[in-house]
């Protein structure tokens, strides 16, 4: 565990095989848990952040079989994150397709270093373009999830989230979020050239640190991490392009503060712009 104020990440941009059914998932799910606990015998973190529907493959064959893969809240997902979680004494951000009484959700979760259940967050803005057909499968969430991380307070999105700016926007006026914990299946479609511009502009309007995982592969891959402010010295964190990369950032509450005291961004708003 780092100092307070400052907080060290293991982002994991893995490769995820075909899960046709739950058992495929499942074995998928015991390779990664392997795969990051020798990544965290070697290196602590604070928070392990693993990519949007990291138990399953982002396909429409996987969307097919929902019945079998999707899981509750405590399933197969929950049951091994907080067994790394509790081994290592680390945060757990993991996905899944959840499915309760009400419908199947694209969902992020946390675990604490107890292996306790901290939340959870459903995506709000469903995809339905290019290689994405969510809005055939799954239903939008209806919250906002926060929490802490040695002083942090970070929030998970998910994917097409960041193109909607009044989700990024709420979270840092309402909620005081540092962190946007951005988890996504990006494919290499039309729209893969303009993922970082978004991401880009999320992280320095609201002046917040804002990782953008991606899984691994050959149609996918290229995350990052971005900073409250970049620019030609200060460029973001770049993953690699489409191998498996296991990568450890440490970000500060000193670099934030200095972006909002340099750039005053948030402090020079209008109080209400619809008077105009």
């Amino acid at each position: 565990m780092t100092a307070q104020n400052t907080l060290t990440l293991l982002a994991c941009q893995i490769e995820i095989p075909e899960t046709p059914n739950a058992a495929a998932r499942d074995l998928h799910l015991s390779t990664s848990a392997a795969k990051v606990c020798a990544e965290l015998s070697a290196k602590p973190a604070d928070l392990v952040v693993l990519p949007e529907l990291s138990s399953i493959e982002y396909s429409r064959a996987a969307f097919d079989n929902l019945d079998d893969v999707s899981e509750p809240l405590d399933g197969p997902s929950f049951q091994t994150w907080r067994a790394v979680a509790a081994e290592h004494g680390v945060h757990v951000s993991y996905s899944f397709a959840r499915r309760d009484d009400a419908g199947t959700y694209i969902t992020i979760a946390v675990v604490n270093p107890e292996g306790d259940f901290v939340g959870h967050y459903d995506k709000l803005h469903m995809c339905q373009y290019g290689a994405s057909m969510e809005k055939e499968y799954f239903g939008r969430g209806d919250h906002v999830f926060t929490y802490n991380v040695n002083g942090f307070v970070l929030a998970p999105i998910i994917c097409y989230d960041i193109r909607i700016p009044e989700l990024s926007r709420l979270l840092t006026l309402k909620y005081g979020v540092d962190l946007i914990v951005h988890c996504g299946a990006y494919y290499r479609d039309e729209s893969f050239e303009t993922w970082h511009a978004f991401t880009t502009t999320r992280a320095m309007e609201n002046q917040v640190f804002l990782l953008s995982l991606n899984r691994a592969g050959p149609t996918w891959g290229n995350s990052a991490l971005f900073w409250p402010w970049m620019d030609a010295t200060t460029p973001p964190m770049k993953f690699a392009n489409t191998a498996e990369d296991f990568v450890y950032a440490s970000i500060s509450k000193e670099q934030l503060v200095r972006a909002r005291d340099e750039y005053t961004f948030l402090e020079d708003r209008l109080t209400d712009y619809g008077k105009l």
